[in-house]
């Protein structure tokens, strides 16, 4: 199995392990970088994982406006005032307000969704998955497999850290940060964002 150096270097930079690490992750995953990544961050070895547990209160308040119709608000932190003032970190906030802008997401992190819109949302899948002929015979477990993945789906698009990066379909916001986290050196953490849309109400 081959795997190319720019991914092994890319995954050591993530992780902070050396290129034969790196290499070995890559080759045990098939080749699949994020499946790489999450084994590596399940046995705790990202940097960008243990950046995570440190606390972030210095940072940005990001505005973008398009076109006079959308507005966005977003606060970025991070660690020091030097990384804050840094043109990589500028640059983060003003990507993730363009995300915001453009994509139209609802909540930061999965860990933002109320539980009473995850039961809502999954209710209103097994009705119309019920409802649908083509499922009659179906096993419970297939059903609600299918159902869960559709699940997974509806939140992906709306939670930000979830959705694919308007730039590059080869990411996700997600990734995004860890990546700007292990060349900065530092935990980063999208706190909350705000957006609106003219004669639009935001639910």
């Amino acid at each position: 199995m081959s795997v190319s150096l720019d991914e092994i270097k890319k995954l050591k930079e993530l992780t902070g392990v050396g290129l034969t690490d790196a290499k070995k992750a890559l080759v045990e995953a098939g080749g699949d970088f994020d499946k790489a990544l999450e084994a590596m961050r399940k046995k705790g070895l990202t940097k960008a994982e243990k950046r995570g547990e440190r606390e972030a209160r210095e940072g940005l308040i990001e505005s973008y406006v398009h076109g006079n119709r959308i507005g966005v608000i977003v606060e970025l932190n991070c660690e020091t005032d030097f990384v804050a003032r840094t043109d990589n970190f500028k640059s983060l906030a003003h990507e993730l307000a363009m995300q915001i802008a453009a994509m139209r997401p609802k909540w930061v992190s999965q860990d933002d969704i109320p539980e009473a819109e995850r039961t809502r949302k999954r209710e209103e899948l097994v009705a119309s998955a019920k409802a649908d002929p083509k499922n009659a015979n179906k096993p419970a477990e297939i059903l609600d497999k299918i159902i869960d993945g559709q699940l997974n789906k509806y939140f992906s698009e709306l939670v930000l850290l979830d959705q694919t990066y308007w730039k590059d379909d080869g990411k996700t916001i997600g990734t995004l940060v860890k990546e700007e986290m292990a060349k900065l050196g530092e935990n980063i953490v999208v706190r909350r964002f705000a957006r609106l849309e003219l004669g639009v109400s935001e639910d």
